[in-house]
């Protein structure tokens, strides 16, 4: 029997560290009338992946619900508002190794069919620029792990992809 705190909560494990993977979320706002979504390109002052183009995308913080993290990330990175019950999984990422994910990496893409707002460019120090890209036309100069995850949701494909994985 789990030992019980006085809260009737059970007691909490030290945490695995060594196995500790990064929880990301990404949204993929899409408005299936014009078949559009929202992309964003990163600055040259990005962390990783400088120049290429990307979803909203971004790490959960410590005792976040990874559905909160997407809400935010969305909005800090957009200005674009989504309702958390609006989001839709869309597609799973596992990676093996990330640049700030030494253990891995899991990437959460959500779809949001409905928003308030336009999007506009609200971290300019990360990102080049904000802005709908037809779905038809998505840029070559991606990061491959969103970029698999918005085309195989675009087609219908598979939910759940592997990277760097043996």
């Amino acid at each position: 029997m789990a030992q019980r705190t006085t809260d009737d909560q059970p007691k909490a494990l030290p945490p695995a560290l060594e196995s500790m993977t990064l929880l990301v979320a990404a949204v993929i706002v899409h408005d299936k009338a014009t078949n559009r979504v929202v992309l964003l390109q990163r600055s040259q002052n990005a962390k990783f992946a400088q120049g290429m183009w990307d979803l909203p995308v971004g790490k959960s913080e410590p005792g976040e619900p990874i559905i909160d993290t997407a809400v935010r990330e969305l909005c800090e990175e957009t200005g674009l508002a989504v309702k958390p019950e609006s989001l839709k999984v869309a597609h799973i990422i596992h990676g093996a190794w990330g640049v700030e994910a030494p253990n891995g990496f899991l990437t959460v893409a959500f779809v949001a069919h409905d928003w308030t707002g336009e999007p506009e460019n609200r971290e300019p120090r990360k990102h080049a620029q904000v802005c709908w890209v037809d779905a038809d036309a998505i840029p070559e100069n991606f990061v491959d792990t969103t970029s698999s995850a918005l085309h195989q949701y675009l087609e219908g494909g598979p939910q759940v992809s592997l990277d760097g994985w043996q």
